[in-house]
């Protein structure tokens, strides 16, 4: 099973949009694990096969793709969270996932 972990700077903001996610896994019959947690807290949630961080972690992209090389980190779209818009972050998580990349 997949972990997708989504990070912020406090781990709150995040917590509707892993809500909304779920249940978008859910419906769609996706078996995942989604947390969300303070960018402090990212190492002690190995293992993980995605990062996605809330928009204003997006300084901090650079920094974690160069440590942790062999997953995908990513920036959650502004939108899409602004919306909390479950479906579509999902969507980008398992895409990200499938590449690899």
């Amino acid at each position: 099973m997949k972990k997708i972990l989504l990070a912020c700077a406090g781990g709150f903001s995040t917590s509707m949009l892993v809500e909304r996610m779920k249940e978008s896994a859910r419906t769609q019959g996706v078996e995942v694990v989604i947390d969300a947690v303070a960018e402090s807290d990212i190492a002690d949630q190995k293992p993980f096969d995605i990062i996605m961080l809330g928009p204003q972690m997006g300084h901090a992209e650079g920094d974690l793709a160069a440590e942790y090389p062999n997953i995908p980190v990513t920036t959650i779209d502004m939108m899409d969270y602004g919306m909390m818009d479950g479906d579509k972050v999902l969507a980008t998580a398992l895409e990200l996932m499938e590449k690899g990349a």
